[in-house]
């Protein structure tokens, strides 16, 4: 794009260093154009030192910046290289500017590899936090990135810039070198206008006008926003003014908001200042929330932790605005935001080159920011990277959505396009999501007919219910990046519920739900320890009181004879071998005595139990201590043995004996 669209808000300062005089009088001819961003003519003359084997890290630095900040980074990354090779003492920004350069030609390892040497030497920076809190973005980005886009490439796109799109009235504004002119250093290009195009009935534009000698001068002019009343109009231009042109200390021409009022005959005029301008920094790119009440920023003012930092400021009735607010460093960071832009729910879209991604500005989103921030909820904004093919190697900004339409425009300077800076568009495909399943038996996994599933939002507002037939098959219509709880329940059975979140593409979302009894069918010689699941009831060493973690389990099968008053029910506690057997019948005795003693005193009528200790007479394995039976058992084996007992002898009047004779 027009690199001061992008990069102004960034001063160099630049340390001339060279040891061999007929080259350093090559450099120093470039200083001035490369302190004027003349980076074209700059990368000329010092690719004819370097290609005539002249080394230097001074030479290396001012070669690759010129061809980084060209957004050439496959030369760029080269001469990163070569630095680095040196390996000289330099300033660890060298290592992230290598690290992009290297995500621009795809590198990803390599960009890496730099940011993790980068993180080392800065360890507080935002950026390197930002890397190592992400190792793995790109298998990331690559889940999210969409292959159902299709992106267009406006045929109003020349082979200069163009690029920041703003839908307005029937068509769209946006910023362009196509005027003529005279031509900006930094690229060769002329200086940037505001245009607007009007939208063709098969989405395709036409009829491309200046937005008006009002606003467009012969500086630049973009990043153009509109109030919901269309009364007032935001926008970028250089501190230009009144015919008065004004540069800071060090030189350097800064960007500036302007608001201009549209008049009863339809033309922008009664352009004025934002109060917060300066000569001494710049302040673009401006966006404005749903409600008109916020404008968002870019700025790297004082209070910037960056290069230049997102910032917000209120709308007052008049169009005036109150005092700029940094976004913190959630959004921000020691390298580049910019380009905000605020959807209709409250989304907040920018670029960056601080947070991981694939090379170049990428687009991010902080979903609800701007509620948070009309709120006064949290200053903490969650972002992710919004993928391909938005996103690319390249420099991706100047995101704008319509969540009516679906449709997107944004602008990037990747390759297959028309120019230095193209906007592309696309529409979001309609996205039709179902979660399907099946209702199961989570132990046997039989179907489950009768079942009911029931869909909550996240909020646990009930949406829709089914009953499941024969097949046990359920499916309900959910919409795309929602939270949803589902839950089935079915009587005699334990419920489940799961949340889960729906993708923003159309795919298969499969999901089984699975139950349990909740009523198990008891009959006499049931025990109720496998029927209730309860393990080995644990007695301290040597002593027959119940433990308090024995209590909870006891507490179990408490629960089932209360529920059942005509249940009784045999006590049988065992050991394993270990230890005389006239003690383990001893110590088994005292055990089970102690358990039905429990149940007594927690009103159990005493004629409903029996109880008896076994010792190790009964062993469920071979794991006795003779030495005819297998003495290696393991602690594992032995345990099988240590185990409790509560037999159903009788219930409603049915006896332990009664099914045995049946069962014969």
């Amino acid at each position: 794009m027009k690199t001061v669209s992008k990069y102004i808000l960034f001063a160099f300062v630049i340390v001339i260093s060279s040891n061999a005089f007929a080259q350093k009088g090559k450099i120093q001819s470039v200083k001035n154009d490369y302190r004027n961003f003349a980076y074209v003519k700059t990368s000329e003359v010092l690719l004819e030192v370097a290609n005539n084997g002249y080394k230097s890290s001074d030479l290396f630095q001012k070669l690759a910046n010129s061809f980084y900040f060209q957004n050439k980074m496959e030369e760029a990354s080269k001469w990163y290289g070569e630095l680095m090779e040196l390996n000289e003492v330099i300033d660890p920004e060298y290592y992230f500017r290598y690290a992009l350069a290297l995500k621009g030609i795809k590198d990803y390892e390599g960009s890496d590899k730099w940011m993790e040497k980068f993180n080392t030497l800065k360890p507080n920076d935002l950026r390197g936090k930002a890397f190592v809190s992400k190792v793995d973005y790109k298998s990331a980005i690559d889940e999210m990135s969409r292959d159902d886009i299709e992106l267009v490439n406006l045929d109003i796109n020349t082979q200069l810039s163009d690029f920041g799109t703003t839908e307005y009235e029937n068509g769209i504004v946006f910023a362009s070198a196509r005027g003529g002119g005279r031509l900006y250093k930094w690229n060769e290009e002329p200086y940037l206008d505001i245009y607007t195009a009007e939208k063709k009935e098969d989405d395709s534009f036409e009829d491309v006008k200046s937005i008006g000698e009002n606003v467009n001068t012969k500086f630049h002019e973009s990043s153009a926003i509109f109030s919901p009343n269309g009364k007032y109009m935001f926008f970028t231009r250089n501190n230009f003014f009144r015919l008065k042109y004004k540069e800071d200390a060090t030189g350097i021409n800064r960007l500036q908001l302007y608001r201009a009022t549209l008049s009863e005959d339809g033309v922008w005029g009664n352009i004025h200042k934002i109060h917060f301008n300066s000569s001494d920094y710049s302040v673009a790119h401006p966006a404005l929330n749903l409600t008109g009440s916020k404008l968002y920023f870019a700025s790297d003012m004082p209070g910037t932790l960056g290069q230049s930092d997102i910032f917000v400021v209120d709308v007052n009735e008049d169009g005036t605005l109150g005092e700029p607010e940094n976004l913190g460093s959630s959004i921000n960071t020691e390298a580049q935001e910019s380009f905000p832009f605020v959807n209709t729910d409250g989304d907040l879209y920018f670029s960056s080159t601080g947070f991981p991604g694939l090379g170049g500005l990428d687009v991010f989103v902080s979903k609800g920011a701007d509620q948070k921030i009309m709120s006064g909820s949290s200053r903490n904004f969650p972002i992710e990277n919004v993928s391909e093919p938005i996103n690319s190697a390249w420099d991706d900004f100047g995101y704008y959505e319509n969540l009516v339409t679906k449709r997107v425009y944004f602008s990037s300077n990747r390759e297959g396009g028309k120019g230095s800076d193209d906007i592309y568009t696309f529409k979001y495909p309609e996205i039709k999501l179902m979660v399907e399943g099946k209702v199961q038996d989570v132990n046997t996994k039989e179907l489950i007919p009768g079942a009911t599933v029931i869909l909550f939002d996240e909020q646990g507002v009930e949406l829709d219910r089914q009953i499941v037939g024969e097949d046990a098959y359920f499916n309900l219509s959910v919409e795309p990046e929602k939270e949803y709880l589902i839950r089935v329940e079915k009587d005699k059975y334990t419920s489940d519920e799961q949340r889960f979140t729906t993708p923003n593409r159309n795919q298969e979302l499969k999901m089984e739900l699975l139950i349990e009894k909740d009523e198990q069918q008891i009959e006499p010689c049931d025990d109720l320890a496998k029927v209730l699941d309860i393990p080995i009831i644990y007695f301290d060493f040597d002593k027959s009181n119940i433990r308090y973690d024995a209590e909870i389990e006891i507490q179990k099968v408490l629960a089932v004879l209360n529920k059942y008053p005509t249940m009784h029910i045999d006590i049988r506690s065992h050991t394993d071998c270990r230890g005389p057997a006239s003690y383990n019948e001893q110590l088994s005795e005292r055990r089970a005595q102690s358990t039905k003693a429990y149940f007594i005193e927690k009103g159990i009528a005493a004629e409903r139990l029996t109880a008896k200790g076994y010792g190790e007479s009964r062993l469920v394995n071979d794991c006795g201590c003779e030495p005819s039976n297998n003495s290696d058992c393991s602690e594992a084996e032995h345990q099988l043995n240590r185990r409790s007992e509560f037999i159903i002898t009788s219930i409603d009047g049915k006896t332990c004996d009664d099914k045995v004779e049946t069962e014969d």
